[in-house]
Formats: C-alpha cells, structure tokens, sequence
C-alpha cells in the first residue's frame, strides 16, 4: 500500500505571496485534498538576512484569505539547523561529500582564469580525510561540498515526463557554508525527508536543482519524492508576470475588488484544466476534479479581464447580504448612504444591492454605479444625451411624464411600471421613446437596472428634480445651438 500523499508548500519570506506562489500552493492543498493526504506549509527562512516577520505574516494572511488551509505547520525552516548540519555531517562521513577549504579569493582567482567554462576543479577532494579532519579540528575555515557522482539523474516528471541530467555538468555543489548553516539543496532535502513529502509540486524554475536533490535524497539513503514541475505564469505580453502587468499579489487583489473565491477558481484553471469545459467551479468541484496529469505543459497567461468577468459570475451569485458587507464601507465613505443604513439593511437598500451586484466585476465598482442613483447630482454622458436626447420633442415628452409620475400612487415599482406605459400610449410612441431619454436624466447614462426599479430607488422628489433639470438641460441646449 502507498504511503500516504503527503505535499508541501514552501515559500521564502522575502516578500509577498504572488500569485505565482498562491498557485503553487493552491495545486498542492486540492491535490492534498483529492487523495486525503497532508498539506504542510514550511517557511524557508535560513536566509536570516532577507526574511522577515512581516513577509511572513503577509504570505499566512494571503494564503488563508484564498482559503487555502494547510493541515501542519507553519514549520520553520531555521528550526531545523541541527538536523540539516547532522544530514551533512552523515553525508561527510560516508564519503558523499568532503570538506573544501578553498577561500572565497581562491576561487574567484579560478572562475576568472576559466572565465565562462568555470567548475569547481575539485582541488579539495585530492585531501586526505586525515588531513581534513585535522584541518577542520584546528579551526581552518571550510565548506562542505557534494561529491557528485558520475552518471546521469533521471525522473518522471508529472508535468513534463521524463528528464535527464547529464552528472558531469554537475558541479561538486556546497551544501554547508563556513559558518555551518546549509544551502538551499540540503535544506530543502533534509526538510523534505524529515516531513514524509511523497510529492514536490513546484514551478519549473527549479527544475535545475532538482538533479542536485535526487542526489542528496539518495546520498541520504532516503525515498526519492515525485516531482511535479508547473510552468511558469505569463503575463498577455508573454513575458513572465510581473508589477508591469498590474497586481500580482494575492493582498493587491483583494484590494482591487476580487473575492477570494474568484481568485481561487482562476488560479486553478491557470494552467491545469478540468477536462471539459466548465469555467466557474466551486472549490469542492475543483478538489473533486483535480490531477496533476492535466497540468499543461505549456506557460500559462494571466488575463486579467477574464478574471474579473470570472469576478463578476460570483458576485452575481453571491447572496446580497454577504455583497453589502463588502461594499457598504465604500458607500459610507462616499457619503452615500449612512452607517446605520448598512447597518439597518433597509428593503430599498437591499433591492439596490440586488439590481447592481449583476452589474460589476468588482466590488470596488459598486459606489460609481450607484452614485447616480443614490448621490445629490447626475453628470450627463455625452454619447448617450446625443443619442436618446436628439428628437425635439425629448423635452416635451419628459414633462409628459414628470407630471404622470407625480401623480402616481402608490410609488412602488409595480404602480410606476403602467404609468410610463401610459403616457407613451397617449404620446403614440413605443415605451423605449419615453424610458430610454427617462433613463438618462434620471441616471445620466443609458444603462441602468429597470427603469421602474431607479425610480423606486431614487425617490418620488429626486426623480422630479431630475427630469425638470433634464428638461431644462434639452431646452437651453437648444437654444443655444440656434444661437450659433
């Protein structure tokens, strides 16, 4: 029976989660969750230098935003200096790997004099173990350094089937630096081993350490993980995503409007596909559809407008109550509602989410859409006053129906509904040549949710004060072109 599926993700914290990385992990955590196996997150810190306690409390707070819950840890990588100096001391001492007393000076003297062609010559190897220990005991500086074996390293990579490195281009690499702390190949091995990973599903920017790493599992006598290499993110330029393309961390995200649930589903369907053609997936249908064989081999492209259409299916779905949470402090900032209206989650409030969260594809856009028909003024759009304000009677037909809505009882929806209809019957003109030119001076724009919902949302004397100001704004723009 098969060890249990065991998958780690394993940031630096050097900085923010990128998306890059959220995908990473996010391919791990619905491969953990499909087989029934462990999630763990480590944080590689051994670079003391670069990491900090904010990045890492940045990439935690990213990844659980996302809703991606990792079952053990956050272990940290510099806890386990001890057995990483231990797993090289091992690998000393059953002759994989030996001590290099060359300074740094030495060996920039040699990669300048081999200039392009330069490896480690293995001057050190040539040492006799006593006279390294010796060495060592009197407190001589050194490295420890792989002693690669001849050969070739081979895998059956998940993604990109099998690959071959040739040893000899290889150099003997250090795995412990002068001061006893362990370069990034041993660490990640000795963690590796020491956590049970059965698999590594990470970009293929490591594939090159990859060999290195087979060796030092195998030098360890250890099991061998699979490897998993996903392609690296584009951005629609084809170069690699990067700041020039816009966000590219989670926390950016979440600040410009899109919900954790979106960014879930577009990450996962960001170089790995379901094998149809469903496209808004929930994270259970994701978990359930999930392999690592239906990772493309090929890069992926971050399209941003996809992901805010894909934004906008979950804001359309999303229940209106969860929509006013996140969108009523912008409402309040913009001054346009109270905090005891969210608050109080009044029926007029609630329909007015309703109406506008199939309209957006992001959450940031939910006050400009109802500015118009919650703030004091209206601005005009000039393509749509040209186009629905052109026939000389608008102005006329506009007090036809300030002086119906006036009268009109009760103001419901339903009661406003039949009264435009009525006064397009008497103008003898279809109901689109009285609500279209309506709909701008209400709104300024000629889309908005039904004509009848805006003017139960706005109000009896707001919708008057419009289309008087509406009417006023036709017959003055024509006088004045007369005029010219």
């Amino acid at each position: 029976m098969p060890d249990p599926v065991r998958v780690r993700f394993a940031p630096s914290p050097t900085g923010y989660l990128h998306v890059g990385g959220a995908r990473t992990a996010l391919f791990n955590y619905l491969f953990a969750r499909k087989t029934g196996g462990a999630f763990v997150l480590r944080i590689e810190d051994t670079d003391r230098e670069r990491s900090t306690d904010e990045s890492t409390r940045t990439i935690l707070d990213g990844m659980t935003w996302l809703g991606l819950a990792w079952d053990e840890g956050p272990v940290h990588q510099a806890d386990g200096l001890a057995r990483h100096q231990a797993d090289a001391a091992r690998m000393l001492a059953e002759g994989h790997a030996y001590r290099c007393f060359c300074t740094p000076e030495e060996l920039a003297a040699k990669r300048e004099a081999m200039k392009h062609e330069y490896r480690y010559d293995r001057a050190c190897y040539a040492i006799p173990p006593e006279e390294s220990g010796r060495r060592a005991a009197a407190g001589e500086p050194f490295t420890v350094r792989f002693r690669v074996p001849a050969g070739t390293t081979e895998w059956d990579d998940v993604v990109h089937g099998v690959t071959t490195f040739d040893n000899a281009s290889i150099e003997d690499f250090i795995i412990l630096r002068t001061a006893g702390t362990p370069i990034y190949n041993l660490a990640v091995v000795s963690d590796d081993v020491d956590m049970r990973i059965t698999h590594v599903v990470r970009g293929d920017d490591h594939i090159a350490n990859t060999p290195k790493q087979i060796l030092l599992y195998q030098a360890l006598g250890a099991p061998v993980p699979a490897f998993a290499h996903l392609p690296m993110i584009l951005g629609p330029d084809g170069k690699k995503l990067s700041k020039r393309h816009g966000a590219t961390a989670v926390g950016d995200y979440a600040e410009l409007g899109i919900l954790p649930e979106a960014l879930f589903n577009f990450l996962a369907l960001l170089g790995w596909n379901p094998g149809d053609e469903r496209e808004v997936m929930e994270k259970d249908e994701l978990v359930e559809a999930f392999s690592l064989e239906r990772i493309n081999k090929k890069a992926a492209v971050f399209d941003t407008e996809k992901l805010l259409w894909m934004n906008g299916q979950y804001l359309a779905r999303k229940p209106t109550e969860e929509v006013l949470a996140l969108v009523g402090p912008q409402l309040v900032a913009g001054g346009l509602v109270t905090q005891a209206d969210v608050d109080a989650r009044p029926e007029w409030l609630l329909t007015l989410v309703d109406l506008l969260k199939v309209r957006i594809r992001a959450t940031t856009e939910f006050a400009k859409q109802a500015r118009p028909l919650l703030g004091d003024t209206v601005e005009y759009d000039e393509a749509a006053v040209a186009k629905q304000w052109r026939d000389p009677a608008t102005a006329e037909r506009l007090r036809a129906v300030r002086e119906a809505l006036a009268a009109a009882e009760p103001w419901t929806p339903e009661a406003i509904e039949p009264v435009l209809r009525g006064v397009a019957e008497r103008l003898g003109v279809g109901l689109g040549k009285v609500a279209q030119p309506l709909r701008v001076a209400l709104t300024g724009s000629a889309a908005s949710p039904g004509i009848d919902q805006v003017l139960w949302l706005m109000g009896r004397e707001k919708a008057l004060r419009r289309i008087d100001d509406a009417a006023a704004h036709i017959v003055s723009s024509g006088a004045a072109q007369e005029n010219r």
